[in-house]
């Protein structure tokens, strides 16, 4: 897969991207402008309209929100507090909260008024996924929110051009059976959002189909069993090279239906899926972007802090194709 390949898809669908931290980003700034330019969503830029317009004369003609201007403010809060009182939010916090860029933002996103939104370049993952937990929520009750990666190259050595989804590396850190199931329906979700319809799930661990015991195995197992009832092509417990290298997954699982072809691969914990993502990204050369929030009601999609202004494009992007999905 390539940059473009996603640029195309999401300039298709002229979906709304708001960005809270425009007023305070100048990688964010340059990345809204290319995305502006090139018709890839129309974003909308979260500050002080006059501060933004002397900082960049271009900004003139982008739309530009400020919260204490809003005409809507009053209506965003009543909202925020609607969702939150029953965890002992009062009106009066709900009206300075709303204040908040990422939580106005956020808001701005649940009201339909964009279609989702994109941040992270400038605040640790708390600050874009909290809102998102409390304004947006889960898409079931009682479900979970988790995230992932997506990493590709263009003629990648070990992948080719193929599209990995890496679950989860950024929000869960040790995932039950069921958690671990949802995990992979989200990633599926994920994946099919992308314009992909060749999903192929690998539940990940340092034993395969048997070669290992212990606790954490009999987690992975576990959620093995209950995804297979989906009757999405999927495997496990399997070992990393069983399931993304082809000669050994037909020597270490030869009945299995993942041979080294796995497109999705779902992590044990928190600790192993962080650490592969980086390493494929370093010392693999992978592009990744991420993390993606999924499971959420709408797409709301954190950044990596050392993110750089192609990331903000590429995760821009993501997010217009993850809300072309919603709505089908």
């Amino acid at each position: 897969m390539k940059n473009k390949d996603l640029l195309k898809k999401a300039k298709r669908l002229g979906k709304t991207i708001v960005f809270p931290e425009a007023g305070f980003s100048d990688r964010t700034i340059e990345a809204v402008k290319y995305i502006q330019k090139k018709g890839i969503a129309k974003p909308i830029l979260i500050g002080d309209e006059s501060a933004l317009a002397l900082q960049d004369k271009k900004l003139i003609d982008f739309q530009i929100i400020n919260p204490q201007t809003f005409p809507q403010r009053e209506e965003l809060a009543k909202r925020l507090y609607e969702k939150r009182k029953e965890k002992g939010m009062t009106m009066e916090q709900a009206q300075e909260l709303v204040l908040d860029p990422y939580y106005f933002a956020t808001l701005l996103v649940d009201m339909e008024l964009a279609d989702g939104m994109v941040a992270g370049a400038e605040a640790s993952t708390a600050n874009t996924v909290r809102p998102a937990l409390q304004v947006v929520k889960a898409k079931k009750k009682g479900g979970i929110v988790s995230s992932c990666f997506i990493m590709y190259g263009e003629n990648n050595k070990f992948i080719g051009d193929k599209c990995l989804i890496l679950s989860d590396c950024g929000v869960i850190k040790h995932p039950t059976e069921d958690e671990l199931y949802q995990i992979a329906c989200h990633s599926v979700e994920t994946y099919k959002s992308l314009g992909f319809n060749d999903p192929k799930v690998a539940f990940l661990s340092f034993s395969t189909k048997g070669s290992a015991e212990d606790d954490t195995v009999n987690v992975v197992r576990g959620a093995y069993e209950k995804f297979k009832k989906t009757g999405i092509p999927c495997d496990g417990e399997l070992q990393f090279d069983s399931a993304m290298v082809e000669r050994v997954g037909n020597h270490k699982n030869p009945n299995g239906q993942i041979k080294g072809d796995a497109n999705i691969l779902i992590f044990p914990d928190l600790n192993s899926g962080n650490i592969c993502y980086k390493a494929m990204q370093y010392v693999g050369g992978l592009t990744a972007v991420g993390p993606i929030l999924q499971g959420l009601n709408k797409p709301v999609n954190d950044l990596s802090r050392g993110c750089s202004v192609e990331d903000i494009i590429i995760a821009t992007a993501v997010t217009a194709l993850q809300a072309n999905k919603e709505e089908k």
